[in-house]
């Protein structure tokens, strides 16, 4: 089945159909910039524009940064306040005349990895984490995601652990790969010492430079990067709307927040 998948970023907004069964984009991806502000009527109109570069798809997957229920944006840390509380999925749904499901942009990048990348065929507690301008994470028990964790908040040393440990604080504080990577070992492990996960996936920019500092990260819990990168987003968004079609709704709850597993 061919769905679409769009993942909205911070700077740009790209889609692409994917096939579902195999988790490959059936095109090349389509960009065009995040607008600036961000605000719904804006993002609602970049999304179909990347839209109406495809056809022949039934559902489209977007993914969103930050927290969303049922549809419904309820957290906008990085977009514009507009969002907040906003029933993105009719929104989206009503522009595109096709039905859509949306979630967290840390969540979809883990649907991916866990159903065709480094977290397929794993079962236990599988964590992903991202790391990029902030820490975003996705948990996944036996394959099931529990949707929109907000693990990169965690205090850390008294700050918010991403304002420490985020790609973006290694940039901006121009710290070495080795004073980085004692600050990511410090949150890997405050994680490891509360949830205790079979597995770290690595994600975000950063993990295409995985050979540089993970092999300086020492924490009982195996850790592996991401191998989807710039296309999990898409493959993830595209592989919820895939549960959710095929899935009843549960009382009202969007089936993918309902227990629905995410790998075949």
């Amino acid at each position: 089945m061919a769905i679409l998948g769009i993942d909205i970023g911070g700077s740009g907004v790209k889609g692409a159909p994917v096939d579902t069964a195999t988790g490959e984009l059936l095109a090349e991806r389509h960009r065009v910039p995040t607008p600036q502000p961000s605000d719904v009527t804006s993002v609602v109109e970049a999304v179909a524009e990347v839209a109406a570069q495809f056809d022949g798809f039934d559902r489209v997957g977007i993914t969103f940064p930050g927290v969303v229920v049922d549809g419904v944006t309820r957290t906008a840390a990085n977009v514009d306040k507009s969002w907040l509380d906003a029933p993105a999925a009719q929104l989206f749904s009503d522009r595109l005349g096709k039905p859509v499901s949306v979630l967290n942009d840390a969540d979809a990048a883990g649907v991916a990895e866990v159903a065709f990348g480094a977290g397929r065929d794993q079962a236990g507690l599988i964590m992903m984490l991202t790391f990029g301008t902030g820490i975003g994470s996705a948990l996944f028990l036996d394959g099931t995601l529990i949707p929109n964790t907000e693990f990169g908040h965690l205090e850390l040393d008294g700050h918010d652990a991403e304002s420490k440990a985020a790609d973006r604080a290694r940039e901006v504080e121009d710290l070495s790969w080795e004073k980085w990577a004692g600050r990511v070992r410090d949150y890997l492990a405050h994680v490891e010492m509360l949830l205790s996960p079979r597995l770290f996936i690595i994600g975000g920019g950063v993990s295409k430079k995985a050979d540089r500092w993970l092999p300086l990260i020492d924490i009982r819990t195996p850790m592996v990067p991401a191998t989807l990168l710039n296309n999990a987003g898409i493959i993830g968004a595209a592989r919820i709307a895939e549960i959710d079609g095929e899935h009843e709704s549960r009382a009202g709850v969007t089936p993918h927040e309902a227990g629905e597993k995410v790998a075949h």
